[in-house]
Order: structure tokens, then C-alpha cells, then sequence
């Protein structure tokens, strides 16, 4: 009951514009069907084996996002149903994805992850690497993969302010992007312990995980 009651706390608290993500992994198929019962739909996992197991299992009008660093060679294994994939931080991976995509006749949505951490761990692309990326001709072949916006992790640290000043350069660079581009719609930034502020700083679907399911 604690999950239907924490997403519910959750919602109330998210403007319309606001997607958010159920972020499922390491939780038993039982507990995101809990979820599923009250009413959420949209769930992430960062490994994709994982989410393939839990999606031959769970009903098939749950979205799956893949939120997770992306290993080229996997792709295959989620092509036939991965809803949006956050974490594309290179062209080797867009035109795999593609591929993939493809053979199953279907367009997968994908977000080009920004590197706004200060980590040397994050991945990401510099901003001039995503404006390369979104008017290269290249995306003209790539018809089975559609780019709808940006992906970011703030520095993992309890300095707000750092956070903030991540969160809002993001969403600067987003907005000039949104203005070029009518396909650059989602902003996915905010977890569990900064979601509140990743929306204060402009974020349209935020990933939360323990503050649904439970620590870890």
C-alpha cells in the first residue's frame, strides 16, 4: 500500500507538464505491478536485460524507458519495445539504434544525454556535440530514430546551488534548442533527492525511484 500511497504524494506534487518515470530497477516484477495497479505506466531500468525479463512478465501497455548507460551491442534485445531511450551519448549509438529499429518496423524515441556533471564518471555529450549532432545531415538516414530532447545528471553532491546551476544551464541550452527544433520537446532531469528543484529549473519528466519504491 506504501507505493500506491507515495506515488500519489508524488503526483500531487508535479505540474501537468510533468512526466514522471518510475524508476524499477532492482524491484521484483510484484512491486512494479503494485505500481502498475495504481495507475502508473511509465517505468526505467538502467540494464537492459533486466527490463527485458520484467517486460515478458508485466503487461504489455507499460512503457518502458532505458535510463541507463547504453551498451551498443544490447540494443537488439529491447528494440521490439522500448518506448524512449534517455542516455544516446554518441552517433555510433543513434545509427545502432536505428538499425535495430528497423527490423521491427518502429520508431524509438531517444534523448541525447548532456554531460552537466562535474564527475569524470557521468557520461554525456558537450553542448556543441549535441547542436553537431542535431543539424548533421546524418539525421536525415537515421528514419527509424526520432531525437525529442535532452537527458542530464547533475554532480552527486548536497551543494544546491551546484545542482541548480546545472539543472539551469541545462535548461538554457534546451530552450535555444527548442526554438530551432520542433521535434526537442522533453527535458528529463531530477531523481528522488532533487526532483522538486529539476522542475523549479525547467524539467518536463523527472526519474524517481526510492521516493516510490523504497531505499535500495
Amino acid at each position: 500500500m506504501f507505493i500506491k500511497d507515495n506515488l500519489e504524494k508524488i503526483i500531487d506534487t508535479l505540474p501537468e507538464s510533468v512526466t514522471l518515470v518510475a524508476v524499477s530497477k532492482t524491484k521484483p516484477v510484484k512491486t512494479i505491478l503494485e505500481a502498475y495497479n495504481a495507475g502508473q505506466i511509465i517505468f526505467g531500468e538502467n540494464k537492459i536485460q533486466e527490463m527485458v525479463d520484467k517486460e515478458k512478465e508485466l503487461p504489455k501497455d507499460i512503457q518502458w524507458h532505458m535510463i541507463g548507460h547504453l551498451q551498443r551491442n544490447k540494443v537488439k534485445y529491447m528494440a521490439h519495445f522500448v518506448d524512449l531511450i534517455h542516455g544516446v551519448d554518441s552517433v555510433k549509438t543513434l545509427i545502432e539504434i536505428n538499425k535495430q529499429a528497423k527490423k521491427h518496423d518502429r520508431v524509438i524515441k531517444c534523448l541525447l544525454q548532456a554531460k552537466i556533471a562535474q564527475e569524470d564518471t557521468k557520461y554525456g555529450l558537450s553542448f556543441t556535440e549535441i547542436e553537431d549532432i542535431l543539424s548533421s545531415d546524418l539525421l536525415n538516414d537515421l528514419q527509424n530514430v526520432k531525437l525529442i530532447g535532452l537527458m542530464g545528471m547533475a554532480s552527486y553532491t548536497d551543494n544546491m546551488d551546484q545542482v541548480k546551476g546545472e539543472f539551469s544551464g541545462l535548461n538554457k541550452f534546451f530552450q535555444q534548442l527548442k526554438k530551432q527544433n520542433d521535434s526537442i520537446t522533453e527535458l528529463s532531469i531530477g531523481m528522488s533527492g532533487d526532483y522538486s528543484l529539476a522542475i523549479e529549473c525547467g524539467s518536463t519528466m523527472v526519474r524517481i525511484g526510492s521516493a516510490i519504491f523504497g531505499a535500495r
